[in-house]
């Protein structure tokens, strides 16, 4: 069946396009009888305008872009971007606003797709996520003229509106728990080092670590299993290795305990696991894994919100502060065994 048209509604009802046009975008120009005439054909012969239209028509597309800079398989088995991807959407959808999705090689071609995009009115805004250090994007977006939010820290969004965690307040709940358990050497495995969000982390464990009394370092992997195992096994090779290890996701803190077992080392008596993200595998391994739970999905739907407000151009738009997360106790973490058993290397 053919897809029927703005002349299709036109002709039965006797008005020119212009006319079913006025009428579909709440326009002035056909009287409050023509128009419900309409909307009624419109909708009786399942007509719906084309985002090109209206975008010709009030300007706006009727979508939202979020484009992310990782690899396929991380990007894939990362719990974090599927709960951020269904708040945006659970928001949009109510609305009739599409996500246009995809994903780039890197940072210049993020670029790129974002000039096009803006060129050709596929988007009304777009949401910015993995804020780097001396970050490219943020000054084109600014240029042009193009509204977005930023998923992250006001430090890295560069003025941009952003939806953000308090992660000095997260580390310090770690940090915090595992202390209590008698922890005296810990470590950190973080993401890469060129995110914002990696710097403020290991800035913070840091910082609450030396004012615990606390051993602290921290590593630098890319958040797969591989890298996780990888950095577990460097740090408990090391001359003093820690008793306990926060990870910057769930992935790699899963990884990383199996690794251990393999190794012939308790968890948590030999080292104890804590991931800085809830997910249902932190929860289907044995010991299950104590980790910090955010309202993920809750985010996404706060950024949705602040992007549409953006895209209305309806004066300054704020940034929004997620709550404190919860940290969810499981048989990850414990005291430390005194002495340390032997190790074979995890």
């Amino acid at each position: 069946m053919k897809r029927p048209t703005i002349a299709d509604v036109a002709q039965r009802a006797g008005v020119t396009k212009a006319a079913v046009s006025f009428a579909l975008n709440g326009q002035p120009g056909v009287s409050a009888a023509t128009r419900e005439r309409i909307l009624a054909i419109a909708d009786e012969v399942g007509f719906k305008p084309s985002s090109a239209a209206r975008a010709l028509s009030d300007g706006r597309s009727g979508a939202f872009g979020l484009v992310i800079d990782r690899p396929a398989l991380t990007l894939g088995i990362e719990p974090f971007f599927m709960q951020l991807i269904s708040g945006i959407q659970a928001e949009l959808s109510p609305h009739h606003v599409t996500l246009l999705f995809t994903m780039a090689e890197d940072q210049a071609a993020e670029i790129e797709m974002y000039r096009t995009w803006w060129a050709q009115r596929k988007v009304d805004g777009v949401f910015l996520v993995d804020l780097q250090l001396r970050d490219r994007r943020v000054p084109v977006l600014k240029d042009l003229s193009m509204p977005a939010v930023a998923i992250g820290h006001p430090r890295g969004a560069g003025g941009l509106p952003a939806v953000w965690q308090d992660d000095r307040a997260a580390t310090t709940m770690v940090v915090g728990h595992l202390a209590g358990h008698g922890h005296q050497r810990i470590a950190r495995v973080g993401g890469f080092p060129r995110y914002w969000h990696s710097k403020l982390r290991t800035d913070a464990f840091a910082r609450v670590a030396e004012a615990a009394g606390l051993d602290a370092v921290s590593v630098a992997a890319d958040y797969t299993a591989e890298h996780g195992v990888e950095a577990t096994r460097a740090l408990l090779d090391g001359a003093e290795p820690p008793t306990a290890i926060l990870y910057d996701n769930d992935v790699m803190a899963v990884a990383a305990l199996g690794a251990a077992q393999r190794a012939g080392l308790a968890v948590p008596g030999d080292l104890s696991i804590v991931a800085w993200g809830d997910s249902a595998l932190c929860e289907l391994v044995h010991p299950a894994v104590t980790a910090l739970r955010w309202d993920t999905v809750e985010a996404g739907a706060q950024a949705a919100r602040l992007l549409n407000l953006a895209a209305e151009g309806g004066g300054e738009v704020g940034s929004f502060q997620e709550g404190p997360p919860q940290l969810v106790i499981r048989e990850s973490t414990g005291r430390p065994r005194t002495p340390r058993v032997d190790r074979q290397g995890a």
